[in-house]
């Protein structure tokens, strides 16, 4: 129960923090273990209920998107979203094959410290450049897949996607919101893609217990509030907590894992 509890927060609140849900999947255990307590990582079984939970909490807390996108038919805003949503996905899929080579990152906790402290360099850029004005219905597929290329960056272990595609639409004169807004929604076909792999990859063995609903409910609450907590701090204090976060966290890796 305890560890589906670890798990549950770890993956609600760093899969829409700025601070790269993979790279603390590495991290966390490691830390823990260095203090003498054992944290089994998680199974593809447990790893896909957890995604289902991130899932759930992005899907209701832009529900009303989520409804512009089921209306496409009759609202020109929701057939915008799909091109939008579409183009950026397609650099995540023509690097899905480098996935393996990459994940070699997950042996090294160093490696990943290092990346982190390439996310925190990234989020600086990102609070540099929070001033934009533009809304998505002003995006277009080019700035998409630009976006798109962004996210691509997150396959590599301690690279925050929510912090690569924030950034990116705000360098693209997005407004902080509006960037968040469509990092978000990018990462609904990732989540989903997650877990649909991970699922896959348990085949029929396996069975979803009180334990494991007890994480995914964990994943779907922390991940809601990790969202709302994002948005808020955009609006205050922009990208600079985050960034400064994942510095430190990164350099304490590299020195002590």
């Amino acid at each position: 129960m305890l560890s589906a509890i670890i798990w549950g927060l770890v993956q609600g609140l760093t899969e829409f923090l700025p601070i790269s849900s993979s790279g603390h999947l590495v991290l966390v255990p490691a830390a823990l273990s260095n203090l003498g307590l054992e944290t089994p990582e998680p199974s593809l079984l447990v790893s896909a209920v957890l995604h289902l939970g991130t899932l759930l909490a992005v899907v209701a807390y832009f529900r009303s998107d989520i409804v512009r996108l089921l209306r496409f038919r009759r609202e020109a805003e929701g057939r915008k979203l799909w091109v939008l949503l579409i183009v950026g996905t397609i650099p995540a899929l023509i690097g899905l094959p480098l996935e393996g080579a990459l994940e070699r990152f997950q042996d090294d906790p160093r490696k990943v410290g290092m990346a982190l402290i390439g996310t925190a360099v990234i989020l600086f850029v990102g609070s540099r450049f929070a001033n934009g004005r533009r809304t998505l219905v002003d995006a277009g597929p080019g700035e998409a897949f630009r976006i798109g290329l962004a996210q691509a960056l997150a396959l590599i272990p301690g690279i925050s996607r929510s912090g690569s595609t924030i950034t990116a639409g705000s360098m693209l004169g997005l407004t902080p919101s509006e960037a968040a807004r469509y990092s978000f929604l990018l990462g609904i076909p990732t989540i989903a893609g997650g877990g649909l792999l991970a699922l896959l990859e348990v085949g029929g063995t396996g069975s979803i217990d009180g334990a494991l609903w007890v994480g995914l409910a964990v994943a779907a609450l922390s991940g809601y509030a990790a969202i709302a907590l994002v948005l808020a701090s955009l609006k205050r204090v922009g990208l600079l907590p985050f960034a400064i976060y994942a510095l430190v966290a990164g350099i304490a890796a590299v020195v002590f894992l």
